[in-house]
């Protein structure tokens, strides 16, 4: 009997491992196989405006028809990626439409240069059919909410290219001050097999060059702390502006397909004011000339803040996590300037650590920064996300993340971001 007891524990471990290693690569090939499908679509989408630069002015008629085949789908209440957290935290659940109405409405909002990401479609999209393949499989409440996340990492590691952050990020971005471990093997799996199909099939995975890295020292640890805190102000200040603009246009134009009209209006005419369309589309070929050394406006961190927040809130669809990073890259190639600081590493800690701030993931966005940048620059990112994260407070881009830790007290609060 006491030998039973003993082995008891070995047991259910071996079975845990042995089910969600089939659960895990379940979902992993068909996130990454659908994942994969839709980055290709994406990038598509991407180059029709610069193909046809005309398809900018069906902006407003894009946006009506998102609306309508949300409102078809009976889904006009769907939250994105704000539901597919409290499908974990909450008894909230994944619809089974969220993933073909992210899918065509994404690629839609791309196709007409909205200033959107991808990422946070991807999340949308692995979640949803991770709860598919999670109710097809039979899988207890608990054991969805494990699929849910395991979907979501494969979604993120497929557009993006980045397992390691990918395979964390499911676990960190519930709930702020707890990690989610029995999830880690599933989520590591799903996001590996993800990120490999995606390759294999074409996709790349996002990586910079940054260049020259000066010894770290006492000024690099100084330029450091200085990159976090002012990137700590920005994504406040990016926070604010994306969550306001959604109120404005819910105050002002209650009626969803009056808000997409007006919002698609509004961005061609800042289109027409900014020309040189550095603000147009995800954000990926702002990030792009920034390390390229082109000299981007002074004010271009806060324009593509601008861009971003008119098109989502609107009702347009896609994801921040680009945008951030793209509003960070510009943040960054600006302070290398006034600093005469090292542009490379300048633009880089600014792209983690706004990310960092915005996300409250810091775990996370060190394995970003490593799989994008590479580990010359450890010790400025680890600084410069944990100072960020620290002093961005309870802002965040998801309004239904939790912080169930304070984060300068070892003190229990539970509450939301704002």
């Amino acid at each position: 009997m006491e030998e039973d007891r003993r082995t008891a524990p070995l047991v259910q471990n071996i079975h845990y491992f042995l089910k969600w290693t089939v659960i895990s690569v379940t979902v992993g090939v068909a996130v990454g196989l659908l994942g994969t499908l839709f980055g290709h679509c994406v990038l598509w989408a991407g180059n029709v405006w610069h193909i046809h630069p005309w398809a900018l002015y069906l902006a407003p008629v894009a946006g009506v028809i998102i609306v309508f085949l949300y409102k078809i789908c009976r889904e006009e209440h769907n939250r994105g990626t704000n539901m597919v957290l409290e499908a974990i935290s909450s008894d909230e659940e994944v619809t089974p439409l969220t993933a073909p109405l992210i899918f065509v409405s994404a690629v839609l909002s791309q196709a007409v240069s909205a200033s959107v990401g991808r990422e946070g479609a991807a999340l949308q999209l692995g979640g949803s059919l991770g709860n598919i393949i999670g109710r097809v499989m039979q899988l207890d409440e608990k054991d969805r909410k494990i699929a849910v996340m395991c979907g979501m990492s494969a979604g993120f590691a497929a557009l993006f290219g980045t397992p390691l952050a990918a395979g964390v990020f499911a676990l960190e971005v519930i709930s702020i001050g707890i990690m989610y471990y029995a999830a880690l093997v599933p989520c590591l799996f799903s996001a590996f097999i993800g990120a490999g199909i995606a390759g294999k099939l074409g996709l790349q995975a996002e990586h910079f060059e940054i260049g020259a890295v000066p010894e770290f020292g006492l000024y690099g640890a100084a330029l450091a702390v200085l990159l976090g805190v002012l990137c700590a102000c920005t994504g406040i200040l990016l926070c604010v502006v994306l969550h306001k603009s959604s109120h404005l246009y819910s105050k002002y134009l209650p009626n969803p397909y009056l808000r997409a009209m007006a919002g698609g209006v509004i961005f061609i005419g800042l289109s027409l004011i900014f020309k040189n369309q550095y603000y147009n589309g995800s954000g990926i070929r702002l990030i792009e000339r920034c390390f390229a050394g082109e000299a981007v406006p002074w004010y271009a961190f806060l324009m593509k803040m601008l861009f971003t927040a008119v098109v989502l809130g609107a009702g347009f669809k896609g994801g921040e996590i680009v945008p951030t990073l793209c509003v960070g890259a510009a943040f960054g190639s600006l302070m290398a300037r006034l600093l005469g600081a090292e542009s490379g590493l300048c633009i880089s800690m600014g792209m983690a650590a706004l990310f960092g701030g915005v996300t409250n993931c810091p775990i996370t966005t060190m394995l970003l920064a490593f799989e994008m940048f590479g580990f010359e620059a450890m010790p400025y990112y680890v600084i410069a996300v944990a100072v960020s994260f620290t002093l961005s407070g309870y802002y965040g881009l998801y309004s239904s993340q939790k912080f169930v830790y304070s984060k300068i007290k070892a003190e229990y609060i539970n509450r939301k971001s704002h």
